[in-house]
Order: structure tokens, then C-alpha cells, then sequence
């Protein structure tokens, strides 16, 4: 059995869990999220204060997911009582961000300016320029942002210049070795 499927997700005050035709609806204090358990084999009970996650075949396929949808409850949950966030930074000479309304401008060594509409569902601040800060109550909707902005320039590995995040390690490369 899947050790991470077999634990039950507790329900703190102030947080609602329904499930009903296959999807389960997380309502909190930060807002709502939902969830469809596209998978037949898998079965969502709410006894008391905590939710369990069963399946009801023992396929590979049907186990795998157990864990999956298990983690994606607690992931909710998690979220609707203290939202998720995701720090970046922005490294280079004269680089900076900047948030204005819904859009976030990034000078990052281009010719123009790239601008960046925020999705719906994430706030995003720059404390300072060189600092973004991406949070929101989805763990997949801030997880996404965050590279979607880092996209925009990667870090290069000779200087390392670019978007990173917060805790990420970057490996520099040796350049070329003169005469």
C-alpha cells in the first residue's frame, strides 16, 4: 500500500472538504479550490475531522495515483489557511522587476521591456528590484508562474546572470584560460 496514500489529511477549523461526482471542493479562509479525481478506482471518504484516500484495485497504475491525489488534497488544504509563495531573483547588471496593476515588467538585458500579465489567483510583489515574490493559495498555480517567469531569462552559467530562484544553486562554468 502507498505510504504516502494511506495517511490521512487532517481538516483544520475554519476549512470545508466536500466530494461529490468525482470532485472534491476545498473551501478555506483564502478561498476555494477544486479538484477532479479523474481516476474510477480511486474513492474519497470524510470522516470527522480528516479525509482518506482509497483505491480500490491494486493495478500499478491505480497505486500510483493513490499518492498523487492524496498529496493534491493536502496540497489544497494546505493552501485555503496559508497561501504558498515562491521567491526569484534577478541577477545582472542593471536588471531590475517591477509590478505595476496586473502586470509585472522585467529589464532583464533585452532591447525592450518584457511584460508579464499576472494570472488570475497570484499575487505577485518586488520588494526590491532584484526580488520577485510569487504567492497564491494553488501550489501548482504558484509552482507554474514561478518558472513561466524564469523562463524569460535563464540563468547562464558562465556569470550567472538571470532569473533564479531564491534557493536554487547555480554551478558556474570556468571560461576560457588565456595563454
Amino acid at each position: 500500500m502507498s505510504r504516502i496514500g494511506r495517511l490521512p489529511v487532517a481538516i483544520p477549523a475554519g476549512v470545508t472538504v466536500d466530494y461529490k461526482d468525482n470532485i472534491v471542493t476545498v473551501k478555506g479562509p483564502k478561498g476555494t479550490l477544486t479538484q477532479e479525481i479523474r481516476d474510477k478506482n480511486i474513492n474519497v471518504k470524510i470522516e470527522g475531522a480528516h479525509v482518506h484516500v482509497e483505491r480500490t484495485k491494486e493495478d500499478k497504475e491505480v497505486r500510483s495515483k493513490h499518492g498523487l491525489y492524496r498529496q493534491l488534497i493536502h496540497n489544497m488544504i494546505v493552501g485555503v489557511v496559508t497561501p504558498f509563495s515562491r521567491s526569484l531573483i534577478v541577477n545582472g547588471v542593471g536588471w531590475k522587476a517591477s509590478v505595476s496593476g496586473k502586470k509585472l515588467t522585467l529589464n532583464v538585458g533585452y532591447s525592450h521591456p518584457i511584460d508579464f500579465n499576472i494570472p488570475e489567483g497570484i499575487s505577485i510583489t518586488c520588494p526590491d528590484q532584484n526580488t520577485i515574490t510569487v504567492s497564491g493559495i494553488s501550489k501548482e498555480l504558484v509552482g507554474q508562474t514561478a518558472a513561466t517567469i524564469k523562463s524569460k531569462r535563464p540563468v547562464e552559467p558562465y556569470h550567472s546572470y538571470g532569473i533564479r530562484y531564491s534557493d536554487e544553486v547555480v554551478i558556474t562554468k570556468e571560461g576560457k584560460k588565456g595563454k
